[in-house]
């Protein structure tokens, strides 16, 4: 039997978005960047809005999307996305902007542009991508390194005495009025990834109908960071990240769902 015979249409099982470039992902293996990339674009894609999508990414490892998202891209200073997509919204209403950030570049030097957009509630998509450490630049700690967690500047571990607790962004942006849906997942897992998926869907179609700021967390392993194998680094994430950053929807159609700690 040929080849061709067997690779028809109607057995198409999957088939990589146009929305993802052919560059070979350089992100470390095992990183979940890139399936948090590959699930965007297939929405973005999926919902025909590619047209009239703009992309904003600021520094770290988020910094090498333009290589791999196949749509209209601007770069940022790191930690300014959601000043210069608000910059974008405003000048073009009309346009679909999301932004995609780590949480060293979201929760650390970005802190105020993240807050100021969403308490203003600016018409956009935030994309934040928490793996609990800085990982382009060495593996220091973040604002998001759990307590007792080792990393190149907590060699002994976060003490959270004296370098404080770890920020919950995500909590705390809900509590904010512009926010209208915030929600955490995870693309560790075939079921993990449908979920995150479905949820971007939501986000960029209740952009699409101007309903404000939405904020869709991934929490995410760093194994080259945490020192530890593809496989040992989820595990380590599962008992570990989800426990401090749990799943699921906080905020619904400018709703808190879910208690607050």
């Amino acid at each position: 039997m040929d080849i061709k015979d067997i690779i028809k249409p109607e057995n198409l099982v999957y088939k990589k978005t146009e929305l993802m470039t052919d560059n070979v992902l350089s992100y470390c293996p095992g990183c979940g960047h890139g399936t948090a990339h590959r699930i965007a674009m297939e929405v973005i894609e999926e919902m025909g809005l590619t047209e009239d999508t703009i992309g904003v990414a600021p520094v770290g490892c988020s910094v090498l999307a333009y290589d791999f998202m196949n749509i209209d891209m601007q770069q940022a200073s790191h930690g300014r996305a959601p000043a210069v997509a608000t910059g974008i919204i405003r000048t073009w209403p009309d346009k679909i902007v999301f932004t995609y950030q780590g949480d060293g570049d979201l929760a650390a030097i970005g802190t105020a542009e993240t807050i100021h957009a969403c308490n203003r509630g600016e018409n956009i998509v935030i994309i934040f991508v928490n793996n609990g450490i800085y990982g382009m630049t060495g593996g220091q700690m973040a604002p998001t390194t759990l307590p007792n967690m080792k990393s190149s500047t907590s060699p002994f571990g976060r003490d959270v005495e004296t370098m404080g607790a770890p920020l919950k962004m995500t909590e705390l942006v809900a509590l904010l009025p512009g926010t209208n849906f915030v929600t955490r997942h995870a693309v560790h897992s075939p079921g993990h990834v449908r979920k995150a998926k479905k949820a971007l869907r939501k986000a960029f179609q209740n952009v699409k109908d101007k309903k404000g700021t939405q904020l869709i967390e991934i929490v995410s392993n760093c194994n080259s960071g945490w020192k530890m194998t593809p496989v040992d680094s989820n595990e380590w994430m599962v008992e570990n990240m989800f426990p401090f950053y749990p799943l699921g929807d906080i905020k619904v159609d400018g709703k808190i769902v879910k208690e607050l700690h």
